[in-house]
């Protein structure tokens, strides 16, 4: 369950998407993004009513991470930096509980399951 949280916080974390589909006073995470291990490139766009989270590079395939794999989050502002809501992972079915705190060029990204209990945290950097 670990390594899917890991892969759908990778993901996530990701990616480039829209300010219009927030406010103005809320943090905008639109681009790509850069995972901190290195091993993931996301781009966080609008689809439809809601935000994706799309890989376009990965490194290593073997962990079972693949270009193309998407996160469909449902997000609203929580604070000036930060947005949370729910994201589902298309490729495995599962829906997460997730948050996204933008800092500048920074992300930190923050996925949940099991009402919170096994929780993991993922470093970005925007993508230049």
């Amino acid at each position: 369950m670990m390594y899917r949280l890991a892969v759908a916080t990778g993901l996530v974390f990701f990616v480039s998407f829209c300010g219009s589909a927030f406010a103005a006073s809320a943090p905008d995470p639109s681009g790509t993004w850069n995972r901190g291990d290195g091993n993931a490139k996301v781009r966080i766009a609008p689809c439809g009513s809601n935000i994706c989270a799309t890989n376009v590079w990965i490194k290593d395939t073997s962990g079972g991470e693949a270009v193309g794999d998407k996160l469909v989050m449902t997000l609203k502002p929580k604070s000036a930096d930060t947005l949370s809501g729910k994201a589902y992972d298309t490729k495995r079915s599962m829906t997460y509980a997730i948050q996204l705190k933008v800092a500048g060029q920074s992300l930190v990204t923050r996925g949940c399951v099991v009402g919170g209990l096994v929780c993991k945290s993922v470093n970005w950097s925007r993508a230049r």
